[in-house]
């Protein structure tokens, strides 16, 4: 019998973070690549490997995590959505499965992705819904972090807001969007969209807004802090819990 050709598929992945650390496969912790892969080889009895439009961080949660995979198994799309979603844990969904060209690459093709950043900004620490947001008792001035933000737009070189130790071949990204909202309760978010992001940019970004709210750096000199591509300007990094990939576009 013939070997059926590789067919190619793409995912669309909701995840809680919480429990996982990360994205990426490591030898020892559990992380969400690994957890779709092992479903995977449970269905195809293949060494199947998902790549993802890119990494999240231990506690960093997802909306619409966008990773593909190969496979020759004669198993279609609705068999994989139906099959994964029975197998997997109830901290990862997957919300969609199409099959795509051979040619479609989950993290090369990427055009643009948004992340959204939560935080309750009130005194009573939450006991509900704790894993989601950053809480932060001292009143933010939403105002001036939202100044700070718009100085984001546009094309620059973001390595004052990349972590330590991750070097890229550059560090030149464009911001499409970076606004600041108040959704009332005192619940805050951050919505940045851009071309890529270096690691740990976006909680690196939010912490820099967090110390502009709690008037510890004035926001006038975000452009400043762009500019002196220096990692000690910016912020402290924000924590994990409150970001979530909320979307990945494709040409």
């Amino acid at each position: 019998m013939t070997e059926p050709s590789p067919k190619t598929f793409r995912l669309i992945i909701e995840y809680d973070g919480s429990r996982f650390h990360g994205w990426q496969r490591q030898k020892k912790d559990r992380t969400v690549q690994e957890t779709i892969e092992d479903a995977l080889a449970v269905m195809t009895r293949e060494q199947v490997t998902v790549i993802g439009s890119g990494r999240t961080d231990a506690g960093v949660h997802a909306l619409a995590q966008v990773a593909g995979f190969k496979t020759r198994s004669r198993l279609d799309a609705e068999a994989f959505f139906n099959g994964l979603n029975s197998l997997l844990p109830g901290d990862v969904v997957i919300r969609a499965c199409e099959q795509m060209p051979d040619d479609f690459h989950a993290r090369f093709d990427v055009a643009s992705k948004r992340y959204r950043y939560h935080i309750l900004n009130r005194p009573l620490a939450p006991a509900i819904g704790r894993q989601f947001v950053w809480h932060i008792r001292r009143p933010l001035d939403t105002a001036a972090m939202a100044k700070a933000a718009g100085s984001l737009l546009g094309t620059h070189d973001f390595k004052a807001f990349e972590g330590t130790g991750s070097p890229r071949d550059h560090t030149v990204r464009t911001v499409t969007d970076s606004t600041v909202k108040e959704t009332g309760g005192g619940n805050l978010i951050y919505d940045i969209e851009a071309n890529g992001f270096l690691r740990f940019m976006v909680r690196n970004i939010v912490g820099t807004l967090v110390e502009v709210g709690l008037s510890k750096i004035d926001p006038q000199t975000m452009p400043a802090i762009l500019l002196s591509k220096d990692r000690s300007r910016a912020g402290a990094t924000a924590p994990p819990q409150g970001l979530f990939l909320v979307d990945v576009t494709y040409p």
